[in-house]
């Protein structure tokens, strides 16, 4: 019977590109399901025999640990040399879709407030 490994929900292709070899080069039969067209099926990666689940768990579990220090280690010396995206980074990249963002939060919040005073009269 089949059994669910790995969710794909929020994760980078190469982060699932990388679970896929390390399935496939230790020979662990897998297969993968997409969000569909509407986007509400569940995205993961599948055993298709429960009995590798343990196997598959602990490289996952090893992998994920690598990835996590190297992610960190990437992270902390582009913060030492200064080439780390900050928000204002963000913000100078693209100001006209930052301005647009903005605007429609401060006109939800406007909506908002004028809604809960309309209902309180």
């Amino acid at each position: 019977m089949s059994k669910i490994l790995f969710r794909l929900n929020g994760v980078s292709d190469d982060e699932a590109n990388d679970v896929r070899e390390l399935l496939a080069h230790n020979a662990i039969d897998f297969y993968e399901t997409s969000p569909g067209n509407w986007g509400v099926s569940m995205p993961a990666i599948w055993l298709r025999d429960a009995h590798q689940f343990q196997k598959a768990r602990s490289l996952l579990d090893a992998y994920q640990n690598e990835r996590m220090i190297r992610v960190r280690e990437e992270y902390a010396r582009l913060k030492r040399e200064g080439k780390n995206k900050t928000f204002r980074d963000a913000v100078i990249q693209n100001p006209v879709r930052f301005t647009i963002h903005l605007a429609l939060a401060m006109l939800v919040i406007y909506l908002s407030i004028t809604l809960v005073f309309d209902l309180a009269k």
